[in-house]
């Protein structure tokens, strides 16, 4: 039997590295794509150690050329593409909305939500032939309107509702929108030294506290499930918005500790 095959974005840190090394761990097969090329392949050689064969494809993956070229890799090497994760973000602009950068705005959106609208379109043929699954990694933000950083809330809310459109018009795909936490990544550590003076004072410092009081969820704790859900979430959850905590999705790692 074929070993499955993802494409994952924002693969060189954070989140991402863990879950790339994840799915090579359960067997995978990846194409994973980043900014940082030497990062990438960094995380490539890890996932090699597993046994996985891996492409990398470095590059902007706000720019669009980077979605189709990432999804031409897995088709052209793999023949198949069994899940899209979409996991790459950015947080900037972090500034109200009053004093909005509209460039600023785009870049984020682009990175955010339009990489997602890329890759799905370039993905869905094949992704229709292995009745496959897309998880668009979201944000309590798309549901918390927290001020000062209204162009990654509402990017992330489009993302929850792409999802849900997707399910409406995909019925051979499951999509998933997913709710990681609060992770111990760089994002969080950006939030702490950029927040300070933009951020609402209670807002920044109980970002600070989440640090301090070791309430930041490992990236390795989080992968799991994401992995998890997509490989195995089933077809009812299409167009759902779900937290790596809920207790269907820890449900899936059962069989897979």
């Amino acid at each position: 039997m074929s070993r499955p095959v993802i494409l994952l974005t924002g693969a060189s840190r954070g989140l991402g590295a863990a879950a790339a090394r994840e799915a090579a761990a359960q067997g995978c097969d990846l194409v994973i794509n980043a900014r940082n090329a030497e990062r990438l392949e960094a995380v490539a050689e890890a996932c090699r150690a597993y046994g996985a064969a891996v492409i990398t494809v470095p590059g902007d993956i706000g720019d669009a050329h980077t979605a189709q070229a990432a999804v031409e890799a897995a088709r052209a090497h793999f023949g198949r593409l069994d899940a899209l994760i979409h996991n790459a973000g950015v947080l900037p602009p972090i500034a109200p909305i009053a004093q909005a950068d509209l460039d600023a705005w785009e870049q984020a959106w682009r990175v955010n939500f339009f990489a997602a609208v890329a890759l799905l379109r370039a993905a869905l043929p094949i992704l229709r032939e292995s009745r496959g699954r897309v998880v668009l990694v979201s944000s309590g933000a798309a549901i918390h309107p927290y001020p000062t950083w209204g162009a990654y809330c509402t990017a992330k809310a489009a993302l929850n509702h792409l999802a849900a459109v997707l399910a409406a018009e995909e019925p051979q795909v499951t999509a998933l929108a997913f709710r990681p936490g609060v992770v111990d990544t760089d994002m969080q550590a950006q939030i702490r030294e950029q927040g300070a003076g933009v951020m609402p004072p209670k807002l920044h410092a109980k970002f600070i506290a989440y640090q301090q009081q070791g309430r930041l969820e490992a990236p390795e704790v989080v992968a799991r499930p994401l992995i998890a859900a997509a490989l195995r979430a089933p077809h009812a959850w299409s167009g759902h918005f779900v937290a790596y905590y809920d207790e269907e999705v820890q449900a899936l790692l059962k069989d897979h500790p």
